[in-house]
């Protein structure tokens, strides 16, 4: 059998997508049967996340409008659902994974959720089977798209178990037990709700990712409407060492997204036997189980009794094993061979 993987979404670093080709596309690799062949498209400055001795078709932005007519290829894996570089060739098979529908739980116009729902509408059109990345998203897409009698099959995403017994400290190092944030920082995250929480005792926040300006004044404003704007770090984007660091040394690990078609920091955390706080929405609850802690809404008092609550619990009960278990099931391994099986049944049907 062979594959060509899409790694074009590997043009942004420091994202869940980014990830999800970079260790997905390492994966399928390594659980490859001996007669299959893993064909890695992506940019030329991407190459590097690979081996030199890996295969590799170059993606051009070109290709938008012109794709290049491959051969010896009998699947295409479209790892994005809005991606536009499909294959024309009726002859290679085409597996899309879709990772969310989070624009139907944003402030958008219903205008513009049309509009993004005829962009996946078209790509769905296009393609032999669908990949969702939690049960959560797959009820989202039977809900708001025609699928046909496509087969929808979820595979969850893995997460990466790294360690760096030599690396350096970070830049920023807290003065402070911390509690830490992790992902883009836009306003979908809903950050800004968890400033309450440092009311009345020493922590600082620490949340790290790609920042959206505007946002991170909203954040800043509450901070100082708190008075905690001393204790609210926004650090930017960080390496892979420095992300294990702030992990294994926070208190506890805070994700109150309301738009997750999966959601791998909460992931991350737990593989460090972290308490972990989400919001109870969205795929949040399919993801975090009975090994995380949930915040049913955002009124400052109630969280406040969540956090307290949750950590009380997590002081008594030393849950942190039963954590990591929870967290293991979610590798890249089980990811990539569930992706073979569909390759397969996908060429077979």
């Amino acid at each position: 059998m062979k594959i060509a993987f899409d790694c074009e979404r590997m043009k942004y670093p420091h994202t869940g997508l980014f990830e999800y080709c970079r260790q997905l596309g390492l994966a399928l690799k390594a659980t490859s049967d001996p007669a299959d062949k893993v064909t890695y498209y992506i940019r030329k400055g991407d190459k590097q996340f690979f081996s030199n001795e890996d295969t590799f078709l170059e993606q051009h932005t070109l290709h938008k409008f012109i794709f290049p007519w491959y051969k010896n290829l009998d699947l295409w894996h479209i790892t994005h659902q809005t991606s536009m570089y499909v294959p024309l060739s009726r002859k290679i098979k085409k597996v899309m994974t879709i990772h969310d529908l989070n624009f139907l739980y944003e402030e958008k116009s219903e205008n513009k959720r049309r509009n993004l729902l005829k962009k996946h509408q078209r790509n769905i059109d296009r393609v032999d089977h669908i990949v969702a990345i939690s049960e959560f998203t797959k009820q989202d897409i039977l809900r708001n798209l025609e699928v046909g009698n496509k087969p929808v099959t979820v595979i969850y995403n893995g997460c990466t178990e790294e360690e760096f017994p030599n690396a350096e400290k970070p830049a920023y190092i807290p003065s402070s037990p911390f509690l830490l944030g992790l992902g883009t920082v836009n306003p979908k995250k809903n950050f800004h709700v968890l400033i309450p929480l440092l009311v009345n005792n020493n922590y600082e926040l620490i949340i790290a990712g790609n920042n959206d300006t505007n946002y991170k004044d909203k954040i800043m404003s509450e901070a100082d409407r708190y008075q905690v704007t001393d204790r609210v770090k926004i650090i930017g984007s960080v390496s892979d060492q420095d992300k294990s660091w702030y992990l294994k040394n926070c208190e506890a690990f805070l994700f109150p997204s309301i738009a997750e078609g999966f959601g791998i920091p909460p992931i991350e955390a737990m593989r460090f036997g972290k308490p972990t706080f989400l919001s109870n929405s969205t795929s949040l609850p399919e993801i975090g189980g009975t090994a995380a802690y949930y915040f049913n809404d955002y009124e400052p008092a109630s969280m406040q009794k969540v956090f307290t609550d949750g950590m009380n619990d997590y002081l008594q009960r030393k849950p942190a094993a039963e954590i990591i278990r929870h967290a293991q099931q979610f590798n890249w391994e089980n990811s990539a061979r569930a992706y073979w099986e569909v390759y397969k049944s996908t060429l077979n049907g």
